[in-house]
Order: C-alpha cells, then structure tokens, then sequence
C-alpha cells in the first residue's frame, strides 16, 4: 500500500522518502515567486522574507502533481490522506486527479478533516497499521477513529494576516492590535471552516480557556497533544509546560510550523491540536 500525503504533514518530501511514503509539497507565493514547501524554501527563511515585507498566499498541490503520484505507484493499493477540505482545496484537488484516472479503484482519498500535528499524527498512525499487515478498508476505518476526535486552536498575533484571510474584519483588526486582546480560533462543527473560540488579554489566559475545553472533551493519556509554532520556539515550550501541568499522562510535541501554514496563521501564532491515538 502506498502513502501519500501533502506537507500540511509538517513532512518534506525528502523525510517522505525515507519513510517510504510520498510527500506532495505545497506552494507558496510570496515576492512574486513560487516556492515549494520544505523543497525551494524552509520555514526560518521564509519567516525572514515576511520580515522584511513580503506578502505570502498559498496553494494547494496541482492536480497534475496529485496525477503523477499515484501514477507511480502503479497498480499498488493508495490511501492519500489529504489536508482539511473546507480549509484548503487539495482534497478536492485529489478527488479530480482521481477522477482522471483511467484504473482509479485502488485510489482511497480521505479527508483528514485537520491539518499540522492531526494530520502528522494520522500518517504516522497509517504507516504502523501499513507494516502490522492491516488491510487498507481496516486502516481507513481506524483512521476515521481518530479524525473524528481531532481539535485545533490557533493563537494569531498578527491581525494583518487574519484580516487578509477574512478572520476579522479591519475595524476588529485595528482595534484588537491597539487593546493587545488574544483571539483563538478553532474549526467549525464540521471541521470545514474556521471560527472565533474565545478572546483573553493575555496568551496565558488563552491557553487556560484552550485547556478547559480540552478537559471538556475528556482529553486524556489515549490523545496526543500538538504545539505548532511560527517561529516562535521558547513560546512554544512554555505553553507545552502549561499543558503539561494539567495533561502529565498524555503525549505532547512541539513542531515548526511549514510555509504554507503560517501564510494563514502568520509570523508567531501558535497552534494547539489533540487526536485520539
């Protein structure tokens, strides 16, 4: 069976490669060129072209790329486990390159429903079920387990970048930025879209909310708890020791956020995610 993801994964198609699964890499343009995730450009350095002005959207991998995927793995078995429908259109993107295959009944395309530390999580998940010999309809229904419990939360700091996505409007922008409030956001019921959460003075107190809701869904030591960050390490660290002190028994990571997911949340913002193991 073959595995086949893009780098929302926080993968590069080079781990990919080791790993022995396909990484598709997701572009980015910013300064009027077009570069690729983890391949023309890495996050540190990307991070430094917004420093200095630049302006960055994103894009979902071409349909003629998802095409050239699956045609090298032949007539082998595919599971592609793509980035949230709704948040970006890779999934669909899949769907069609699919659809444009001649032989397309070995193609399994899953929506992840997530993004970043989920979505790494459900590959990693997949390869071991891969190697335990499990069946391809056995896998995607263990998978499904998971995505369906999957949460995430974003902390911005830059409203620029929310304005630009149409997270608030310019009016709540500029006077969030002058009152130094903390939004966070989360994904919508149907896991397509994404919405206001809550709204604190102080990170800290933005992360307390975040935990609550944690404890709500009855997070325990069954989850693995992802802290994403723009840039922003020793940040991240202090809010995985904040987790910590409430979650001792569960799995927590820190990962650098790629390219193209900090176009949406921007320079610094920090992500908290949990899925279901």
């Amino acid at each position: 069976m073959k595995i086949i993801a893009d780098s929302s994964t926080l993968y590069s198609p080079q781990e990919g490669k080791e790993l022995g699964i396909t990484i598709i890499p997701v572009s980015v343009v910013i300064n009027g060129e077009t570069y690729k995730d983890y391949v023309d450009i890495q996050t540190e350095e990307f991070l430094k072209m917004i420093e200095n002005g630049g302006v960055p959207t994103s894009s979902q991998p071409a349909i003629g790329e998802v095409m050239e995927a699956f045609e090298e793995a032949g007539e082998e078995e595919i599971l592609m486990l793509s980035i949230a429908d709704g948040l970006s259109g890779a999934y669909q993107n899949a769907v069609g390159a699919g659809n444009c295959m001649e032989q397309n009944g070995h193609i399994h395309i899953m929506d992840t429903k997530t993004l970043a530390g989920p979505h790494r999580y459900l590959v990693q998940k997949a390869m071991r079920l891969r190697e335990e010999g499990f069946h391809i309809e056995e896998i995607k229904k263990a998978l499904y387990k998971s995505i369906e419990s999957s949460v995430s939360f974003v902390i911005p700091v830059d409203f620029n970048f929310l304005k630009r996505s149409g997270r608030l409007t310019p009016m709540a922008a500029k006077i969030g930025a002058l009152i130094k409030i903390v939004p966070v956001l989360t994904q919508t019921a149907d896991k397509k879209r994404i919405q206001p959460f809550v709204i604190k003075r102080s990170v800290r107190k933005a992360v307390e909310a975040i935990i609550s809701h944690l404890k709500e869904l009855k997070v325990d030591e069954n989850y693995l708890i992802s802290v994403g960050h723009a840039g922003t390490y020793e940040k991240a660290v202090e809010i995985l020791g904040q987790i910590r002190e409430q979650f001792a028994s569960t799995s927590i990571e820190i990962l650098q956020l790629s390219p193209a997911l900090i176009t949406h949340g921007g320079p610094g913002c920090i992500t908290i995610q949990a899925i279901r193991k």
